[in-house]
């Protein structure tokens, strides 16, 4: 399919990380072209997701495009958008200042982008191409709470009585659908899900999109659990969404507030099921640790009165998720990666941590810029020099190389529970090829919040 669609054949094929879902990507490169092949067996969702970003391009929306499919429609190579998430860029940005006003206006930015593909492009969109249903409706939300009832309370083993939450979850539906509900639902938009690629942003997962309420999306952004967004921001927000969509669509908002936080529960109750399977049954680390922080967002829902008191055997059940000390903290010790830059000419980091083993990577095949009079005072981490590098392929092939490498044993490491990892980048003088390489590491890893990273440029110390 790459060599139909490039015409070359590709040089470099390399599996990225697994993400929250079972499809499988490759990024393949040759000398004039890059594209990302997926694989996934499900033909009904490759169809839905192939369909919507072509509906979604034709809209002027910034979502990949899709260079080719295969005939059975389990494979498709799309347009290969990079390695930034918005959600490492943010992380990155929090920890530094916190929610600032520039924080706030990236928010802003993307909820622009939200109302575009909510009223915009739902107004025209062909909701036919939705799997697996085109319309947020009873059946679908008894999903989402279902999938909460056997894949969280049943695995934690909550108690609750079977006859009465299943009238809490048809009141609460139906609340839900009570409001306005003809505008597109992307299902999970929060920032994992959306990349930065040449100065824009660009959206992807969007497969389980359907017909719905404008609500849920906003949800799905101000209350991703991982964020911890203050309360004080997500208010501001909730108005900025309001005033920007009453301009576009005035029936989508009206009565907004009465109904926000009844989707803020059902998405809530969605994303521990989601956590419940992935981590408590399948005891993948980082949906483990997910845990705490989707419950601290039913804690300050039940602290704020935000969730009907009719709903006796719901509110009984989520009292007792918040007594469970066991839920609210994971007993990992959490992985460290020691990412560090050296000079071949000093010899081998070494490992302090006493555990052996890691990566070693000699960037020295790469193209030296420390051989040029203008770059010798400069490092990798400054922006000469990086551009430098970067006009050369065969380095941003190399690090997606060092990179897979590495995503694999943490995946390993952090399954099996081991506390750190080194990894280091060397070259002749430590300060050109090896910084860049490190720097470069360790940005693409600040997204992956189940490891902590420690970076050192040991020629600079």
């Amino acid at each position: 399919m790459y060599r139909n669609w490039s015409g070359e054949e590709a040089t470099t094929i390399v599996p990225l990380p697994a993400s929250g879902s079972y499809r499988r990507y490759y990024r393949l490169a040759s000398n004039k072209a890059q594209a990302v092949g997926a694989f996934y067996d499900n033909q009904d969702e490759n169809s839905a997701f192939i369909n919507l970003s072509r509906q979604f391009l034709k809209a002027g929306l910034n979502v990949p495009e899709i260079f080719a499919v295969a005939d059975d429609n389990l494979s498709y190579l799309l347009q290969d958008l990079g390695d930034a998430t918005l959600f490492e860029i943010i992380n990155l940005h929090k920890q530094k200042n916190g929610f600032d006003e520039e924080l706030i206006g990236i928010y802003r930015q993307i909820i622009d982008q939200l109302i575009r593909f909510q009223i915009v492009a739902g107004q025209n969109l062909d909701y036919a191409a939705c799997y697996p249903s085109a319309d947020f409706d009873t059946q679908a939300y008894m999903w989402d709470l279902n999938y909460f009832k056997y894949n969280f309370l049943k695995l934690a083993q909550i108690p609750y009585n079977e006859y009465h939450l299943e009238e809490d979850f048809r009141k609460l539906v139906q609340l839900l659908l009570s409001v306005e509900s003809s505008y597109f639902v992307y299902r999970d938009f929060q920032t994992r899900n959306i990349m930065l690629h040449q100065g824009q942003l660009y959206f992807i997962d969007y497969q389980g999109g359907r017909r719905g309420p404008v609500h849920y999306d906003l949800v799905s952004l101000l209350f991703q659990a991982r964020m911890g967004m203050p309360a004080a921001v997500r208010e501001q927000l909730i108005d900025y969404y309001i005033a920007e969509a009453e301009k576009v669509a005035p029936r989508s908002v009206k009565d907004f507030r009465q109904h926000f936080y009844k989707f803020v529960l059902v998405r809530i109750l969605q994303t521990l099921g989601a956590y419940g399977f992935r981590g408590l049954y399948e005891r993948k680390q980082h949906f483990i640790d997910s845990i705490p922080l989707a419950i601290n967002n039913v804690k300050w829902l039940m602290d704020n009165h935000k969730i009907p008191d009719h709903l006796g055997e719901l509110i009984n059940c989520l009292r007792a998720i918040i007594s469970r000390e066991d839920l609210h903290a994971s007993d990992a010790p959490g992985l460290t990666v020691s990412i560090n830059s050296f000079s071949y000419k000093r010899g081998l980091p070494p490992d302090t941590s006493g555990n052996g083993g890691g990566f070693v990577f000699d960037c020295r095949a790469l193209p030296n810029p420390g051989r040029e009079e203008k770059y010798r005072s400069l490092t990798g981490k400054d922006k000469e020099v990086r551009d430098y590098l970067e006009k050369s392929p065969e380095v941003e092939t190399f690090i997606n190389l060092a990179k897979s490498m590495v995503d694999l044993a943490i995946e390993n490491y952090t399954s099996r529970r081991f506390s750190h990892l080194q990894v280091s980048f060397g070259c002749t003088g430590g300060r050109h090829r090896s910084v860049y390489c490190a720097e470069q590491l360790a940005g693409r890893l600040q997204q992956d919040d189940r490891i902590r990273i420690v970076l050192r440029h040991l020629e600079q110390e």
